[in-house]
């Protein structure tokens, strides 16, 4: 685990590249929310975000973050890992939001456990947006009828859409091209069923850049914070 000063020091690298981002494509900074991703480590760095007033942040793997909420408090945990059904009942209502809603099936089983607990559970739908077979999402043709199923359940609180864009650090082209299809797939919807969809999850250390150019409100960063384990 790196020391906090060396966390902060990364954290005043980031902003800046935010900042910088922004200011090229013609953004306000506080348009964007940086995601601090804490999948892997200890709580420690969940504490050192929260120490930086940053009180949201995103893990993977259901078991190791529930295993974290229980020595944490005033910490909002996004789900942006692969949800499987079978973990959904450790997730509704723990999780402040779910970023990785990919299908009917999911969302229905997600729903009826919010409402067996009698929360409205927020989410955001993960799209294929780079048509990666690597990647989880929904196809952007299946998109428009995951959200307006989303749209009609009183339990479940759509508030945008997430991806990751194909790994290709040396073309960085091809992330863009995949943030670009979700900004426009976002407006066509937004124009078809009147969703919001404010929420624009995407963009990582390595692209932030292409991200926020491209519409991102949401920055998922891991590595660029904490080093690589």
């Amino acid at each position: 685990m790196i020391l906090e000063s060396t966390f902060s020091q990364n954290l005043i690298e980031v902003l800046s590249q935010i900042e910088s981002a922004c200011r090229k494509s013609g953004r306000s900074f506080d348009e964007i929310r940086l995601l601090p991703v804490t999948k892997n480590w200890p709580s420690d760095a969940i504490q050192y975000c929260l120490r930086a007033n940053l009180d949201q942040v995103g893990e993977n793997r259901v078991k190791e973050a529930r295993e974290k909420m229980k020595s944490l408090q005033n910490v909002k945990f996004e789900l942006i890992g692969h949800l499987q059904r079978n973990k959904v009942k450790d997730v509704v209502g723990n999780f402040y939001r779910i970023q990785t809603i990919d299908s009917i099936k999911l969302l229905e089983r997600v729903a009826i456990l919010a409402k067996d607990k009698l929360v409205k559970q927020k989410i955001l739908i993960q799209v294929n947006a780079g048509n990666d077979p690597a990647k989880f999402g929904v196809s952007m043709e299946s998109a428009e009828s995951l959200v307006e199923k989303a749209l009609a359940l009183e339990s479940i609180e759509l508030e945008g859409l997430m991806t990751i864009a194909p790994f290709a650090p040396e073309n960085l082209s091809i992330a863009r091209r995949c943030f670009n299809n979700l900004q426009v797939l976002k407006q066509k919807l937004v124009e078809k069923t009147g969703a919001g969809l404010d929420e624009l999850s995407m963009g990582m250390s390595a692209d932030l850049s292409e991200a926020i150019a491209e519409g991102a409100t949401m920055i998922r960063v891991g590595s660029a914070l904490f080093g690589n384990r």
